[in-house]
């Protein structure tokens, strides 16, 4: 059984493949950070190595041990420090050229693969024209386009979307035991991404950071250039941590142009809908949406080796400003 929340046309199309014996040597994962690729690849790893009738079976010692991140034929690889260095590549390929240990097949996972050097990526272009037979290699990027085309190219690619919002409100529900108001707040918030709705659910610190980011950005929207350019200035610059705050400020600009253009049912952001609704009453929707443009651009450049504080205090000193009178916090 696939332990997964949506995506069932990647299941499909993964396990006829095993099941016909049309493995691919090489994957390509996409979609926004916490949609579900890891846990997909996961699962397609248990897949690959189960000694289960119907794989990926949850019970066998491969799978568990899958699940573990034990297994001797199957790595998760995650970029050392800022970027995956030509150092891990190499490393991967004298591994890759081995018999695998106790499976059929070796399968690597590479996160966050949009964070290759050059260098790493060259040397990953070798491994994917001359693949070792026994072994699949499964990248993982937000966005195929932040990829060499000659990689992409070499590639299965499969594109995870976000979960339909009730899809992943029910399963917060009965399978997590989220109440049905904390599973829809959840779901809405997500933007459709389970990884990111379960991980609020089970640690409090990320929906507490998102109430963080949400209250600095009411708080900036009234503030000088000066007060701007100080918060970006103590701003985190962990990679990461600057993405999922852009998700939130995207999220929050999207739910402006939402409730600005009569659908604030839809909106993301339930817990901040009268702030919501007192922005888009002062904030012209042209503003709104070149700035919500501006934010997406910044998220893409995070891939690129940009200046993440530099980005920050470029985008702060952007953001459409509230009249001096108005009250712009609430919730």
């Amino acid at each position: 059984m696939w332990n997964i929340i949506g995506h069932e046309w990647a299941v499909r199309l993964l396990s006829g493949s095993l099941a016909d014996g049309r493995l691919s040597h090489a994957y390509l994962f996409t979609g926004p950070p916490g949609v579900g690729k890891t846990t997909l690849a996961l699962n397609f790893a248990q897949a690959i190595v189960c000694e289960g009738s119907e794989p990926p079976c949850q019970q066998c010692a491969p799978c568990q041990q899958v699940a573990r991140l034990t297994h001797p034929d199957v790595r998760l690889v995650e970029a050392d420090g800022a970027t995956f260095k030509i150092g891990q590549v190499r490393e991967l390929e004298r591994e890759a050229a081995l018999a695998p240990h106790s499976a059929r097949h070796r399968v690597y996972i590479l996160a966050e693969a949009e964070r290759m050097s050059r260098e790493a990526a060259n040397a990953l272009l070798k491994t994917l024209e001359e693949p070792p037979e026994p072994v699949v290699l499964i990248l993982l990027a937000s966005d195929a386009a932040l990829l060499p085309p000659t990689i992409v190219s070499r590639c299965q690619c499969l594109d995870l979307r976000p979960v339909p919002l009730r899809q992943l409100a029910q399963a917060l529900a009965e399978r997590e035991g989220a109440d049905p108001a904390q599973a829809e707040l959840l779901a809405r918030a997500s933007g459709g991404r389970p990884g990111w709705a379960i991980s609020a659910l089970r640690d409090p610190s990320v929906m507490q950071a998102r109430i963080r980011h949400l209250d600095d950005l009411q708080r900036l929207l009234g503030s000088d250039l000066v007060e701007r350019w100080q918060w970006a200035a103590e701003a985190p610059t962990d990679r990461r941590a600057v993405r999922e705050l852009l998700d939130i400020w995207v999220s929050w600009w999207r739910d402006v142009l939402l409730v600005a253009a009569g659908q604030g049912d839809n909106i993301a952001n339930l817990d901040r809908r009268d702030a919501l609704q007192a922005v888009a009453a002062w904030c012209p929707a042209d503003s709104a949406r070149a700035f919500l443009a501006q934010a997406l651009r910044a998220m893409q450049s995070l891939a690129q080796n940009v200046n993440t504080r530099l980005a920050l205090e470029v985008l702060t000193m952007d953001m459409p400003s509230a009249p001096r009178r108005q009250e712009t916090h609430g919730g």
